[in-house]
């Protein structure tokens, strides 16, 4: 998938406009809001330091002499007899060190996020695309009829929410079309595009179980949120 960062005010304008289009259609509510990310992961490079750490003790218990040809190797090649204390603390020297370099690299964001789990990622875009909805769009509209299409960049996912109304209708299933069409465009690099495209997609299946009424005001806004 193309890198996307983030995208420009003429992107903001079709996904505002489509929207409002799809919106014409029916009495449900669209809420698109794109994020950089959904969660900053900084428990990666613990999990993953301390795995290389637990690695590094299980290779000296069982190759003792690999770690004292190092130990020779770092003295220039010295036979030194150490002390069962000097021993032990230079295994935890060791330990630290490779605790500290493994944390330091995986702490970097695209290495953290490359090896974050794929379950992990996403469970959190999953949680944040709830807890997006709970504040923007649950409960909101007359008909409890909102919806919410969300990004996250850079874990390169997208979730659909709908509220009650919707869900007692709409199996999740239906979303299939509006997330490959998504993909697609995201594919190509058009975040703004492919936001556009799930609207419709959207909006067309809510035409369908909610068609627009003569009554029915616009309860939630029609603009992309940008987190």
């Amino acid at each position: 998938m193309a890198k996307v960062e983030s995208i420009s005010p003429d992107e903001h304008c079709i996904v505002t406009a489509a929207v409002a289009e799809a919106e014409k259609q029916t009495d449900g509510e669209i809420v698109t809001v794109i994020a950089g990310h959904s969660d900053d992961y900084r428990e990666t490079p613990i999990y993953w330091a301390v795995a290389v750490m637990f690695l590094a003790l299980a290779c000296i218990a069982v190759f003792p002499e690999w770690f004292e040809a190092l130990l020779a190797q770092a003295t220039g090649g010295w036979e030194h007899v150490y002390t069962a204390s000097e021993y032990l603390t230079l295994i935890m020297l060791a330990l630290a060190a490779k605790f500290g370099l493994v944390h330091l690299i995986v702490g970097w964001k695209l290495v953290r996020l490359a090896l974050t789990p794929s379950a992990v990622k996403r469970a959190r875009v999953r949680q944040r695309a709830i807890n997006l909805f709970r504040v923007s769009a649950e409960k909101r509209t007359r008909g409890l009829t909102g919806v919410l299409i969300y990004l996250s960049m850079a874990e390169h996912r997208a979730e659909i929410v709908a509220d009650s109304a919707i869900a007692a209708k709409v199996s999740p299933d239906v979303w299939g079309e509006a997330m490959a069409d998504m993909i697609a465009e995201l594919r190509a690099g058009r975040a703004g595009e492919g936001m556009a495209a799930a609207v419709r997609d959207v909006g067309k299946v809510l035409a369908e179980h909610f068609p627009k009424s003569d009554d029915n005001p616009n309860e939630l806004p029609d603009r992309l949120i940008e987190l």
